[in-house]
């Protein structure tokens, strides 16, 4: 066994402690093996299996709502058929990443971390880990910690407060916790929601259930896509592997770039075109400006997808249907609605949203100080101004995910490759700009974002503290831009010393 092996296996001190094992903790690690390769890291996460989203959730139907292309690693080709993978698929690509590059060896599932303390003396995090097979808590240091938790709470979902619940004869599941045993075989299943969740569910649920039916307070955007990308797989077909995949990515990449700045120039003809696809898709005379006209523009929220139309084909076999009306109270059969009617139901799904959690959560200090995120910048939508060598990754909402998390990875080498060639310990983002105000992280109008955004570090008005949700601009900023920045502060650490100040390198 390796010095490195030794020193993760057991766990007390690593160079760079990632949190989650899921799509970023993943691409980090590769990013670390190849352009890293002296820095030893550990992979910890709370659940005992790798994937993060796509291993938490096990409902019926959960699948990517991004084409494969673009929402893979950038690193590995993704060379199945489907561009709209099912959870299976992704968790299968997930599993190869990890023994190409071996990072099994870093991985320390079931460990959950509670809480992080960085000594500005030491130039290190003290991290408290609590093994969830024993309850045993134990602490180890690393020189830069890096969140790749994401953005959601894993504990539990949200569900609105629902008057009458208690009365209702048959089981009531939220998607985040759905029983291995759910038996809906036959049965009248009612689906609340209109989100991916709820859009992914019910053309699964309605292969065997009696009927199922989508019940939504207000339509959202439902957008058909083909499952497989015939492009992407002409050409792999016709040109090498690596070659193919590029091709294939940046074409799906500026196809979505031109879908989103359409939608934001032209959103009256973007609705008018989306109406006329969801018409070609349902029975005519469906009652659409009912049920899939929402009162705001394409890409205020995100567009919902529907791979092969299954959700309309559900709808219009007769299978399922969907029903726009509130909700009163939950009755012994099933929902009584606002306008009187009651929907029957065996089990009802909240397919309700998701809560937003910073970080999975971890209590932050510096030097034994609690760190309010909400008070603090966003430094390139990778670190936290005043939060010395943490950084962190949370994707794209008008992108596929795993474009900003390639981008922070790089980056974050890149800056870890400065300091070594400095000397430098420690990096800290500093907002001292008096002209710079703060924003929410996230600036879209979804009822889960607005619930949480409180929770977050804010984005600045200018600089590097604005958080793009645009892929070229990023590019600009992390894969081609300078590391050095004014904003950053380095300090050097002499052995025995207390950290003196240093400035960035020109």
């Amino acid at each position: 066994m390796s010095a490195a092996a030794e020193v993760t296996r057991r766990l007390e001190h690593v160079d760079v402690l990632i949190v989650g094992a899921g799509i970023s903790g993943i691409d980090l690690g590769h990013h670390l093996k190849t352009k890293q390769p002296d820095k030893t890291f550990a992979i910890v996460d709370g659940r005992d299996a790798i994937g993060g989203t796509w291993d938490l959730f096990r409902y019926p139907g959960i699948r990517s709502d991004a084409d494969m292309q673009s929402f893979g690693f950038e690193f590995k080709p993704w060379t199945k058929a489907n561009a709209i993978a099912d959870a299976h698929e992704i968790l299968d690509y997930l599993h190869e990443a990890i023994a190409d590059d071996g990072l099994d060896r870093h991985l320390r599932l079931g460990h959950k971390v509670l809480s992080a303390d960085f000594s500005s003396d030491e130039a290190r995090w003290t991290v408290t880990l609590e093994s969830t097979s024993d309850g045993e808590q134990f602490d180890v240091t690393c020189g830069v910690l890096f969140s790749a938790a994401g953005y959601y709470d894993y504990a539990n979902g949200y569900t609105p407060h629902f008057e009458g619940r208690e009365d209702f004869h048959g089981p009531i599941v939220h998607p985040q916790q759905w029983p291995e045993d759910l038996d809906y075989t036959g049965k009248k299943v009612v689906i609340i929601g209109s989100g991916a969740t709820a859009v992914s569910l019910l053309p699964s649920v309605a292969e065997t259930a009696g009927h199922v039916t989508m019940l939504q307070r207000s339509p959202s955007y439902v957008l058909p896509v083909p499952r497989q990308d015939p492009i992407a797989n002409t050409l792999r077909r016709l040109l090498p592997e690596t070659v193919a995949w590029r091709v294939a990515r940046g074409i799906n990449i500026n196809r979505q770039r031109l879908i989103l700045a359409l939608s934001r120039r032209y959103p009256r003809q973007m609705r008018r075109l989306i109406r006329k696809l969801n018409a070609g898709a349902l029975p005519e005379g469906y009652a659409i400006d009912t049920h899939f006209n929402p009162r705001y523009d394409p890409w205020d929220q995100r567009l919902c997808v529907v791979p092969d139309s299954d959700m309309f084909k559900a709808i219009s076999s007769g299978a399922a249907s969907v029903v726009t009306d509130r909700i009163v109270r939950f009755t012994e059969h099933g929902i009584l609605l606002e306008s009187g009617t009651e929907l029957d139901a065996d089990v009802i799904v909240t397919a309700t949203g998701l809560n937003m959690l910073p970080f999975g959560g971890i209590a932050l200090h510096v030097d034994g100080q609690a760190v309010d995120l909400h008070d603090h910048f966003i430094y390139k939508s990778m670190m936290v101004s005043s939060v010395p060598n943490f950084a962190f990754a949370l994707g794209y909402t008008t992108n596929a995910w795993t474009l900003k998390v390639d981008l922070v990875s790089d980056h974050l080498c890149r800056l870890l490759a400065h300091m070594d060639r400095h000397g430098y310990a420690t990096v800290t983002p500093v907002a001292d700009d008096p002209t710079l105000t703060g924003g929410p992280f996230l600036d879209m109008d979804t009822a889960y974002i607005n619930r949480a955004m409180h929770l977050f570090p804010q984005r600045g008005s200018h600089g590097p503290w604005t958080v793009e949700q645009n892929y070229q601009l990023d590019r600009a900023r992390l894969a081609t831009g300078p590391v050095e920045d004014p904003a950053l502060k380095f300090t050097a650490t002499v052995v025995g010393a207390k950290a003196a100040p240093r400035g960035a390198a020109a």
